[in-house]
């Protein structure tokens, strides 16, 4: 992260000098990977432009000049004094400048002392007194002056009032306290973006859902996923006092009121209760990523902000990658693009999560399921196999549409944004970035061949896809040491008919609801084969040829099934069509479950 190159004149208006609203001054090795992190990820997630330095990334000895304008125009620069701070040089030069800044233009700072008592920074005892004696080890006149500066500095910075993080601190109420007082020294200013696209159509829709001519209270409810401009942040301290200055205010009065990012049905009860509660002609806006929420509360008019089309996205996508509102080169095209699919946008990622964390724990699962695995396919056919998980998938897909993180298409297809499909895969990534067994999910084809062909299977992994895109004409060969450790994979898709099994293959997952296996080379599933799970069995053009099945076209070797068949309670369909060597068929008796199509054209 860089800052934006503008000048660092002393005199210029009260906005136009801060580039940044907060500059974030921390020793990586204490706090990169725990405190600094969460305060930096909650201040982006309230849209406070925050610029985060980091000393371990930080090349030669000399503090940059980028570095010293990021400090000069931001409007309060927040200090993390942690254990090994006086350590850093480069902390030492920033703590300086940012002093000076606090005289000379007025920023403010805001110290916190991250498991360091404040009297050891201010009188520089303890562990900080002996990193500045290691400073001065065989220090020249020079450097012995900026020592002296570096001292100054600090105990300034000591003595401002800030946040004491102790070893049993919690954290998340400090953070938010910090983000409280950051919010409240940032002037609300409204800042449209240059680069804004598609807003006249969508703002003509809302305005013609407020009826602004109309007399009495409108309600308009605006619902969208995180991200599309469905964000925010609202507290009220005391609720009963809330509601009655609302009463009393307000019910005389014709006024506007947004309410924004509802995420709790109590919160409209309390704000927005009644239409009563609003003088004549009063117009109520509420925004939400939940959908149902507005429904229950049964506002008058409710939009649900689309995504961006085709023609925009394009406009869209020119203006920050190429700075114009016509594609570039396809040099560029493909370049931008590859970053784009392949390094998610942290803010964009931030913001959407928002959604993904309010949901429960089967949800997230059904999320996730979707963004690596189901994307684009029919809703009842992925419910059918997630309740075959015990997911209770209708609910949870619902809760998904509510909160606008699916969308199901006229075909009845289950649609997801690419940029949530993104963020959930890298979720999912980020289990174990370095080894692909230890995740829940496998979708790459090479995560997924490394995973098979070396033997790196865990228990973790539920889910795993192998498609087509292997680019070699050699025969992939499994064994059964390959699933010998995925006991909770409940998902299995195999579109490459180049792998080639053992005769000893087996599968030891009790959990398997879906098996989709193009090619499958081998005559019969183990004997072992736990198929009490099963909702989903497909083995298009395999060598089959004894085995139950829900899709078996096209299986021509195909001689007989099981006779207990009747015993598979969750299989839905069946479809024998073009198994020209079945000879016999199995008594179908009627508790064979939830059979509900069966066919049976053998020719």
């Amino acid at each position: 992260m860089m800052p934006s190159s503008s000048s660092s004149s002393s005199t210029f208006d009260s906005h136009s000098r801060w580039s940044w609203d907060v500059f974030l001054s921390f020793r990586g090795k204490d706090t990169r990977r725990n405190f600094t992190d969460h305060l930096y990820s909650d201040l982006i997630r309230c849209n406070i432009k925050t610029f985060r330095d980091d000393d371990g990334l930080r090349k030669g000895e000399e503090i940059s000049p980028e570095l010293l304008q990021a400090i000069e125009e931001s409007r309060i620069a927040v200090v993390v004094f942690s254990k090994n701070y006086v350590d850093s040089k480069w902390c030492l030069e920033e703590l300086v400048k940012i002093m000076s800044c606090k005289e000379e233009r007025e920023q403010k700072v805001i110290p916190i002392f991250y498991h360091v008592d404040p009297s050891e920074v201010r009188n520089q005892r303890e562990i900080y007194k002996e990193a500045f004696t290691r400073h001065e080890e065989n220090a020249d006149e020079e450097k012995k002056e900026k020592i002296r500066r570096w001292k100054t500095a600090m105990r300034e910075a000591g003595k401002l009032a800030g946040y004491d993080v102790k070893v049993d601190s919690y954290e998340s109420e400090i953070i938010q306290d910090i983000i409280k007082e950051i919010r409240g020294t940032i002037p609300m200013v409204l800042d449209v973006n240059e680069n804004i696209v598609g807003m006249d159509s969508r703002l003509e829709r809302l305005v013609s859902g407020l009826e602004i001519q109309s007399n009495g209270v409108r309600m308009v409810g605006v619902c969208g996923l995180g991200g599309i401009g469905v964000k925010g942040q609202l507290t009220l301290k005391n609720i009963l006092e809330g509601v009655k200055v609302i009463k009393d205010k307000l019910s005389s009065k014709k006024v506007p009121v947004f309410v924004d990012d509802i995420d709790d049905s109590r919160q409209l009860e309390y704000l927005v209760g009644k239409h009563s509660w609003f003088g004549d002609g009063s117009r109520i806006i509420i925004t939400t990523r939940k959908k149902y929420l507005l429904t229950a509360h049964g506002v008058d008019y409710m939009y649900a902000v689309d995504k961006l089309n085709d023609f925009e996205a394009l406009q869209l996508l020119c203006s920050y990658a190429f700075k114009q509102h016509l594609p570039g080169k396809v040099k560029d095209w493909k370049n931008e693009l590859k970053k784009v699919a392949e390094v998610p946008n942290k803010e964009i990622t931030n913001v959407l999560k928002l959604s993904y964390d309010g949901l429960d724990r089967t949800q997230k699962m059904i999320f996730l399921d979707i963004a690596c695995f189901f994307k684009g396919c029919p809703v009842e056919r992925v419910t059918q196999v997630l309740d075959g998980s015990g997911f209770k998938a209708t609910s949870g897909i619902n809760a998904l549409v509510d909160r606008c993180l699916i969308t199901i298409s006229t075909n009845k297809n289950i649609e997801m944004h690419d940029s949530l499909t993104q963020m959930g895969k890298e979720i999912v990534y980020k289990e174990c970035p370095d080894e692909p067994g230890e995740r829940s999910g496998l979708w790459k084809h090479e995560d997924a061949c490394r995973v098979l062909t070396i033997n790196m299977g865990t228990e973790k992994i539920e889910g795993m896809l192998l498609n087509d895109q292997c680019t070699s004409e050699h025969e992939i060969k499994f064994t059964s040491e390959a699933f010998k450790r995925m006991t909770r994979l409940r998902l299995l898709a195999v579109y490459n008919n180049r792998v080639q099994l053992s005769e000893d293959f087996a599968f030891p997952s009790h959990d398997l609801t879906s098996l989709i296996w193009v090619g499958y080379s081998l005559a019969s599933l183990p004997s072992n084969f736990h198929a009490n799970s099963l909702v989903e069995l497909s083995l298009i053009c395999s060598n089959i040829k004894g085995l139950w099945d829900e899709n078996l076209l096209g299986c021509v070797n195909l001689e007989n099934l099981p006779r207990d068949i009747h015993k598979l309670k969750h299989l839905l369909h069946l479809n024998c069509n073009g198994c020209s060597k079945l000879t016999s068929f199995p008594e179908i008796k009627r508790n064979i479950g939830k059979l509900a199509d069966l066919r049976l054209v053998l020719l």
